[in-house]
C-alpha cells in the first residue's frame, strides 16, 4: 500500500494534483485513496501521511560525486525525496550564470536513483514547503539551514566528499567556464 500511495503522491506533486484524464486511468483501489479538490485529485490526508516525505534543494548545475553522496544521505530520512531545483534566476543572482538550463538540471537529477521527483523551484522557498507538505527538510554539510517550518524535522547532513575538488565552484573554474 505503501508504494501506491508513493507513487500517487509523486504523481500528484509532478502535476500539481492528478489530473481528471489521469484519474480515470487509475484502478478503483487506487482511486479510493484520492480526494478531488478544485478539480483535481490529491491524496488523502490519512493516507499520505502513511508515508514520510523529505525535501531538500540545491542547483545541482554540474553534477559530481558530492550531489551524489547528499541525494542517498537525503533519501534515507524519507519515503519520498522531493528535490526543489534552483531557477536560472536565483543562480544569478549569486553572480553566476547557470551552465545548464533549469529543465536540464531538473531531469538529470530525477534521473537518479534516490530521487523520486525534482521540481522547479519557487521564487518563493515557503511556497515550496508548503506545496510539499514534508515530513523533515534536508540540508547538505555545506547549506544553510534557512528554513524551519513549525512540525517539520530539520536534518543537518554531516558526510561530504573532498570538497577541495567536488564542488561546482571548483570544478566551473578548472574547466575555465
Amino acid at each position: 500500500m505503501k508504494e501506491i500511495i508513493k507513487k500517487l503522491f509523486v504523481m500528484q506533486l509532478s502535476y500539481g494534483g492528478i489530473t481528471e484524464e489521469m484519474y480515470h486511468f487509475l484502478p478503483d483501489n487506487e482511486k479510493k485513496l484520492l480526494i478531488e479538490k478544485k478539480g483535481k485529485f490529491f491524496v488523502r490526508d490519512e493516507e499520505r501521511k502513511k508515508i514520510r516525505v523529505a525535501l531538500t534543494g540545491g542547483v545541482f548545475d554540474v553534477l559530481h560525486i558530492g550531489h551524489v553522496v547528499t541525494l542517498l544521505e537525503a533519501k534515507q530520512h524519507g519515503d519520498v525525496l522531493v528535490v526543489a531545483m534552483a531557477q536560472d534566476a536565483h543562480i544569478r543572482k549569486k553572480k553566476r550564470e547557470p551552465i545548464h538550463p533549469l529543465d536540464y538540471r531538473r531531469m538529470m537529477v530525477e534521473a537518479l536513483k534516490p530521487v523520486d521527483v525534482a521540481l522547479a523551484g519557487f521564487e518563493n522557498p515557503e511556497k515550496m514547503i508548503e506545496f510539499v507538505g514534508p515530513d523533515a527538510i534536508v540540508y547538505g554539510y555545506d547549506q544553510k539551514d534557512t528554513f524551519r517550518p513549525k512540525g517539520v524535522e530539520i536534518i543537518k547532513l554531516e558526510k561530504k566528499i573532498d570538497d577541495t575538488r567536488f564542488k561546482t565552484a571548483k570544478i566551473i573554474e578548472e574547466l575555465g567556464l
